[in-house]
């Protein structure tokens, strides 16, 4: 049998090689590189994509939650809360703020921000919220808005995996008060390399922001805030806008492939299937399952020569780097449970409905073993 990988980004650049090809000539021939006409105009384009007022392309998605945070007036020594069940990225984020990441379980049915975890949470240092629309499903955005705005608590959604997801037919991040999202090559929306951008629909938070990202200069050279350096750069910038414009059908074909996964793993005993909530439009960032003999299934599915990974495999509180941050082994059972079960199948837009078939019937021959 062929190698299955579990993505194939050469697939999705040959495809739209001359589109591609194209725009890179375009900023190479115009001798601009940082924050000019590409830049801007995939603001623009990402920005109505979204429903949101403004975009501000950035450096990466951790620095979209980073400068996200702080536009909205994050200060050391404020707690902010997020999940463990996430790219380290999320907690890392938080951390460069100065914050101190409080961290909680999650929800069963969509892997998300538990709303009842959230709340309990709060103290009076609270300061801010950040959930994480994960694998492509939106979180339960309703109830977590509602305890944060009784209690004046700012919300960041993290969008790093949820390109064009909807909750309720809105897309996520313009349900808080800012959204981060990250332009990593494997993403639903990849560049070439690093990138990011955070949404808002205030004038205040998108000016912040856009102070932030290069040196608080409100003109070249005259910091009027401190800042940092995180820009999108021209060239990732132009290779966004051609990806743009494919976005919602490689995120349907996503959509399409989940069905079938679904349809084809329907009734495995000891298997766990992804569930798109009837308030939102999954898509499908990974196509995630559980069993509790994931490692073993794991090796059985490369043994076939088909590539898997687990997102992800240590929980962030249990994590040696994030050890000062007091958590032990059963402080987020479910999230613990559910990181010892995680499994994502192969999935990306290129992709065949005979390779779902494949691998599907790999997975079945094993739990059948």
């Amino acid at each position: 049998m062929k190698t299955i990988v579990a993505m194939d980004l050469k697939a999705q650049y040959q495809h739209l090689h001359a589109e591609i090809n194209a725009a890179v000539a375009r900023v190479l021939e115009s001798g601009s590189f940082i924050l000019d006409r590409e830049v801007q105009g995939f603001e623009a384009e990402f920005a109505a994509y979204c429903g949101s007022g403004f975009a501000l392309g950035v450096g990466s998605g951790t620095e979209a939650v980073q400068l996200a945070l702080l536009a909205g007036g994050v200060k050391p020594g404020d707690e902010v809360i997020t999940v463990s069940h996430t790219a380290v990225a999320t907690v890392a984020a938080i951390e460069l703020c100065g914050a101190c990441p409080v961290l909680v379980d999650i929800d069963p049915l969509r892997y998300t921000m538990s709303p009842e975890g959230f709340k309990a949470a709060i103290t009076p240092r609270t300061r801010a919220v950040v959930p994480v629309h994960l694998y492509g499903c939106p979180a339960d955005l309703t109830s977590i808005l509602e305890i944060a705005r009784a209690r004046g608590i700012l919300v960041v959604e993290d969008c790093a995996q949820a390109h064009g997801a909807t909750y309720r037919g809105k897309r996520v991040g313009g349900w808080g008060a800012l959204g981060a999202f990250s332009f990593y090559p494997t993403k639903n929306l990849g560049g070439y390399g690093d990138g990011g951008a955070v949404t808002t629909n205030s004038p205040e938070f998108a000016k912040n922001v856009a102070l932030l990202r290069q040196y608080g200069w409100q003109e070249r050279y005259i910091s009027s805030i401190k800042g940092l350096n995180s820009r999108l750069d021209e060239l990732q910038a132009a290779i966004l806008r051609v990806k743009l414009a494919y976005l919602d059908e490689w995120n349907a074909r996503r959509q399409s492939l989940a069905a079938l996964y679904n349809q084809a793993l329907r009734g495995c005993d000891d298997l766990i299937l992804p569930v798109c909530p009837p308030d939102a439009q999954h898509v499908y960032h990974q196509y995630v399952i559980r069993t509790q003999q994931r490692d073993a299934l794991k090796a059985f599915l490369l043994e076939q020569g088909i590539q898997s990974y687990i997102h992800y495999p240590v929980p962030v509180h249990l994590q040696a780097g994030y050890f000062d941050l007091g958590y032990t082994k059963g402080s987020l059972p479910f999230t613990e449970a559910t990181a010892a079960q995680v499994l994502s199948l192969p999935l990306y837009p290129e992709m065949t409905a005979d390779v779902v078939h494949q691998v599907s019937d790999v997975v079945r021959q094993f739990l059948k073993r």
